[in-house]
């Protein structure tokens, strides 16, 4: 049981924004793991542009699980995990992800922001709590 990526987008008017993302490509080959980092992004960004907000969805990719939260002010979380990851757990993650990151980063921020602009250094720290260590 593995988590891949956990995202945090905006979904504006117009399009979804990558506001932070933190991303486990150490299962994959070196020579690869630039472009999975970019298939987990675009992917996030897919499913988010797709979901209604107020909205919480479970998508497969390829052999990846994608559960996806939008919430009704836009802002939206996304784990990429593989199938055997618990679905409870992923949305407990993102509901605690998408909270603090409500209370430490400005509304005003969300709909220009970037992973280079937003101060919030949380993700990683969640990604390898939440990573299941198999003996």
């Amino acid at each position: 049981m593995r988590l891949y990526s956990l995202s945090v987008l905006y979904k504006g008017d117009s399009k979804v924004h990558l506001l932070k993302a933190a991303y486990d490509v150490s299962t994959f080959n070196f020579f690869q793991r630039s472009s999975v980092q970019e298939f987990m992004t675009f992917t996030s960004q897919l499913i988010v542009e797709r979901s209604a907000l107020g909205s919480r969805a479970s998508v497969k990719e390829q052999e990846y699980l994608c559960h996806v939260y939008v919430r009704n002010d836009g802002l939206a979380g996304v784990v990429i995990a593989d199938n055997e990851y618990p679905q409870r757990v992923c949305f407990t993650l993102l509901d605690k992800v998408l909270d603090e990151f409500s209370r430490q980063v400005s509304k005003m921020d969300w709909p220009s922001g970037s992973p280079a602009t937003i101060s919030y250094s949380a993700l990683d720290g969640y990604l390898s709590k939440y990573q299941v260590q198999t003996p």
